[in-house]
C-alpha cells in the first residue's frame, strides 16, 4: 500500500555504524534521524562525554514505503526493520515522544541528595551524595569513609540502579 505522505521506518545498521549511515542518508536526500544522547565515556586518562545513539544499530528515516529497498544500498544499512510482515512503520506521535524525552533527559542537571559515582583518579568507582553543587565542582559525601570530598564536575556520573 503506498500512502501518500511519507511515514517514519527504521532501518537496521551495521554495528555502530548509525552516525555514519545517518550521514550517508542525508547526503542521499532521504530525510533521517538518528536519536542522540551525551554520555560519559571514561578513557585511562581522561572523561570525556560523547553523543551516543538512544537504540544501538537503529536510525529512523522518513521516506514512502516504495524508497525503502533502494536504502539497502547504501553502505552501513543491513537490512530494514519488519513488524507483521511489513516494514515497520513508527508514528510521528512516538517520533515526538522519543524527541521530547531526549529533550526532557538533556536539561535534568544534577541535584543535591543525588547518588554519583566518581569516574577517575584514586577514588575511582566510589560511590556518594551530593551535598553542594558549584560551577566546576560538586561536594560528595562518601558513606563508607564517613567523609565529604570535592570533586570536578566532569568526573561524576548518575549511578544507574535497576
Amino acid at each position: 500500500m503506498i500512502t501518500s505522505k511519507p511515514q517514519w521506518y527504521v532501518l537496521y545498521t551495521a554495528p555502530r555504524a548509525e552516525k555514519q549511515v545517518a550521514e550517508r542518508l542525508s547526503l542521499a536526500g532521504v530525510d533521517n534521524w538518528l536519536p542522540l544522547h551525551r554520555s560519559p565515556r571514561v578513557w585511562s586518562d581522561r572523561v570525556k562525554i560523547v553523543e551516543i545513539p538512544l537504540f544501538n544499530s537503529y536510525v529512523f528515516v522518513n521516506c514512502h514505503e516504495s524508497k525503502l529497498l533502494g536504502l539497502l544500498n547504501i553502505y552501513g544499512v543491513s537490512r530494514i526493520v519488519y513488524y507483521d510482515g511489513k516494514p515497520a512503520a513508527v508514528r510521528q506521535v512516538e517520533i515526538d515522544a522519543i524527541k521530547q524525552f531526549l529533550e526532557e533527559a538533556a536539561c535534568h542537571e544534577l541535584c543535591e541528595g543525588e547518588e554519583v559515582e566518581i569516574l577517575r583518579g584514586a577514588m575511582k568507582q566510589v560511590s556518594g551524595r551530593i551535598k553542594k553543587i558549584n560551577k566546576k565542582h560538586l561536594l560528595l559525601y562518601i558513606e563508607q569513609l564517613g567523609a565529604t570530598v570535592c570533586v570536578d564536575l566532569t568526573d561524576v556520573a548518575k549511578v544507574k540502579r535497576l
